[in-house]
């Protein structure tokens, strides 16, 4: 258990009043963001929100909650996250990550720590599925590798290193990467990555190097970044992987997702 000292008064006055209404509504969550990865790496950062991890299905319900209790509450993207707002202070309800993979599932569940949080025990995200979620962030304004290998450091020996790379499925090089990174950053620490699931990944890098596969038109790169690989997808001519066969957006979601982009940088 780790003991996380209170915000300011007011701020903790309104996590504390939202996380009761997501009680009394019975409403599952799990703590992520900041206050998840400090539990497991020590790691402080100042924090303006409270990330929630949450079912998509029950993500109306919680809205709903909010709104019964005076709270602004609604989608601030409909493929992946929404906001409650009381004043000044807001918190975030995340269902999916915002290239629209990695749904929060029953397993985020089943495979949660508990820690203590504003004078109350709570759940928080399991290491596996943050490394799963941060793994593909790999935006121009941010890059989420430092967290992954700050975790894969932390928790490698508690690791389900099975359902990690189950996780990523066809996307194992994503994981890879961060994987060979971790070794360039951690020299004397190689170890902490099981040599053999590194070298599982390295061999079929190594055998998939000289297959080709015809007529395949998809770029995958707005997985990891939403705005740099859109001269891919919109100068070069090749298909968006977010809404061709990969990730559950709609072309509307992937239009709302972009135009975002100036103004959340401004």
């Amino acid at each position: 258990m780790q003991v996380f000292p209170m915000q300011d008064a007011q701020s903790t006055e309104f996590y504390t009043a939202a996380l009761d209404i997501l009680h009394e509504a019975s409403v599952e969550f799990l703590v992520g963001g900041a206050f998840a990865l400090r539990t497991y790496t020590g790691i402080e950062r100042n924090t303006k929100d409270l990330d929630l991890m949450m079912r998509p299905r029950d993500v109306d319900r919680a809205l709903e909650a909010f709104r019964k209790a005076g709270f602004r509450a609604d989608y601030a993207f409909s493929h992946w996250l929404a906001k409650a707002h009381r004043g000044e202070y807001f918190l975030d309800i995340i269902y999916r990550a915002g290239n629209g993979l990695c749904e929060v599932d029953d397993l985020w569940f089943s495979n949660s720590r508990t820690t203590e949080i504003f004078d109350r025990s709570l759940r928080i995200c399991p290491p596996e599925e943050m490394i799963w979620q941060k793994a593909y962030i790999m935006e121009r304004e941010r890059f989420d590798g430092a967290d992954v290998v700050h975790l894969l450091r932390c928790c490698s020996p508690e690791l389900d290193w099975d359902r990690l790379i189950t996780r990523f499925a066809g996307d194992w090089r994503v994981l890879l990467s961060h994987m060979i990174m971790f070794g360039f950053i951690y020299p004397g620490e190689r170890h902490l990555i099981p040599e053999p699931l590194l070298a599982e990944l390295l061999q079929r890098a190594a055998s998939e190097r000289s297959e080709r596969r015809n007529g395949t038109q998809l770029c995958q790169g707005t997985l990891v970044s939403r705005a740099q690989y859109l001269p891919d997808v919109e100068r070069w001519g090749l298909d968006d992987a977010r809404t061709k066969g990969r990730g559950c957006m709609t072309e509307e979601e992937r239009e709302e997702w972009t135009n975002a982009i100036d103004r959340e940088q401004h």
